[in-house]
């Protein structure tokens, strides 16, 4: 007779057990996914940042150009309007 409630409670004992593992595995899943989309984030971010540094650096060169127009018009001595 006392071996049965024995059995039962290592039963459930193992089941625990096993979900324990299923649980600890859900997580290292997880925690790798968290990190392959903060590792796409931080991608963004860098990307982001590289066309902000082209948008500025080709207004530069615009207004270079504009200057360079206005130049050339004032020494051609044409008008607007």
């Amino acid at each position: 007779m006392v071996g049965e409630p024995f059995d039962l409670v290592l039963e459930h004992l193992r089941a625990i057990r096993s979900e324990c593992s299923e649980i600890r595995q859900d997580l290292r899943d997880l925690k790798t996914r968290q990190n392959d989309t903060h590792m796409a984030v931080l991608a963004l971010r860098r990307d982001q940042a590289q066309d902000a540094e082209i948008v500025a650096h080709q207004r530069v060169q615009m207004d270079r150009l504009r200057e360079e127009i206005d130049r050339i018009k004032v020494r051609l001595d044409l008008r607007d309007g």
